[in-house]
């Protein structure tokens, strides 16, 4: 009877350590994606805030050139000039759609998480039948 409760006894701290290693190792790779979130964030919000300031100063300069261009241009040919800009500033719209879907389409996924949990998986699967 002593040797049944012997072994249930190491069972269970077996199961025991077992648990806590897959808790350990699950903490873990939750603190790691926190962090990615995080870095990731950060980021998002300093390009946000840089692209918002980019903007808005080109849109200021935009319409000073615009102004400008009027100014000088109205004598001669008002329509032409207003033409012109138009399709100069529609192409740059275009030009910067274009490279904004290329970025969107190429970003990447935060991977060090996946790796991780890529790498957890084989392990187990290494060690359970």
């Amino acid at each position: 009877m002593e040797k049944a409760t012997n072994g249930l006894e190491r069972l269970a701290s077996a199961v025991g350590g077992f648990g806590k290693a897959l808790l350990a190792m699950g903490e873990n790779r939750l603190e790691l994606w926190l962090v990615e979130v995080q870095e990731e964030r950060e980021l998002l919000l300093r390009t946000a805030l840089l692209g918002l300031g980019v903007a808005t100063l080109s849109l200021l300069a935009l319409i000073t050139l615009t102004a400008a261009i009027c100014v000088l241009c109205w004598d001669r040919s008002p329509g032409t000039a207003l033409l012109s800009l138009t399709a100069v500033y529609g192409l740059g719209a275009a030009i910067l759609f274009w490279r904004l879907t290329r970025l969107r389409r190429s970003a990447k996924q935060p991977s060090a998480t996946l790796d991780q949990l890529r790498k957890d998986r084989a392990s187990w699967e290494k060690h359970l039948p």
